[in-house]
């Protein structure tokens, strides 16, 4: 199939059935999260893979209480930086230099513009950059699991503080951005399962200009 005829198949599930999903295909879609372009190339956020019940539920009782937190069979939680500093980039850019088998100075210029373009914006400013950056590759993850035949429902409706609060994030410099659930939907209790796909028309959606 291609891509397209995945994204057609895929909509958010409502209600999973439980079933767990392989090993190999959780591994590719956390595989394609990884591989998402970000800004400068710093990746500023990471993943948790969460399949704890314990934890999944404490998660619900701040996400709505929507089932599909405890009913999946994994929950990405996607965290960013709360900030850009120094050592972070430079950890970033020096371990990129060393995997090109470049000295680590070649990235000084470009660090010290980011730098001072990112450091007067403010904390706020830097970490709402980077919770943007986390999104592309949250986008990355659901579309390698419409590839691989798995529901992911992309939730944004949670208390990031209180999910901050169960991941013991604080003095990490790490925020919860997103929340996504793998699974299998449960078609005999979804309402939305045989519901139309519908976006917004093709010639409202895209405008050329020439």
């Amino acid at each position: 199939m291609s891509l397209l005829d995945d994204l057609k198949w895929r909509y958010a599930a409502k209600s999973m059935n439980g079933a767990e999903v392989p090993q190999e295909k959780l591994d590719y879609i956390l595989e394609a999260a990884r591989l998402a372009p970000s800004s400068s190339g710093l990746q500023p956020y990471k993943v948790f893979v969460i399949s704890n019940k314990e934890l999944l539920e404490k998660i619900k009782n701040v996400a709505w209480n929507q089932s599909q937190v405890t009913d999946c069979s994994h929950l990405l939680v996607f965290a960013a930086w709360d900030g850009y500093t120094d050592a972070r980039v430079s950890a970033v850019f020096n371990y990129t230099m060393d995997q090109r088998g470049l000295p680590h100075e070649t990235m000084d210029d470009y660090k010290q513009n980011i730098m001072s373009l990112y450091e007067p914006l403010g904390k706020e400013w830097q970490a709402d950059h980077a919770s943007k950056q986390s999104y592309i590759s949250f986008a990355m993850a659901i579309a390698a699991a419409a590839e691989q035949k798995v529901d992911a429902t992309p939730m944004e409706g949670f208390v990031p503080a209180e999910v901050d609060k169960l991941l013991e994030l604080e003095g990490s410099g790490y925020k919860s951005t997103l929340l996504l659930t793998l699974g299998y939907r449960d078609a005999d209790n979804d309402w939305l399962v045989n519901m139309k796909k519908v976006r917004t028309p093709k010639e409202d959606f895209i405008t050329e200009i020439k």
